[in-house]
């Protein structure tokens, strides 16, 4: 069974609508302050390395495009 992009396209786009729905809703505040999340401030720069968050991000859609691929084909 071929999906077509614009089925993938609404899905994503739902997840983002949600994942909006979410921050705003203060619920995702924790996101990017995670041990592990390298910030280093100076006088005149800012570096953000976000590992632990990118880590986190990376296994939930690799479990997400795993279910969606047992189920849609």
């Amino acid at each position: 069974m071929n999906v077509s992009p614009g089925v993938v396209l609404v899905f994503i786009g739902l997840a983002l609508v949600g994942a909006g729905l979410l921050y705003m809703a203060g619920l995702l505040d924790w996101f990017g302050r995670l041990p592990g999340d390298i910030r280093i401030e100076g006088e005149s720069t800012r570096v953000f390395i976000p590992i632990t968050s990118m880590v986190i991000v990376s296994i939930v859609l690799s479990l997400v495009f795993h279910i969606l691929r047992r189920f849609l084909g």
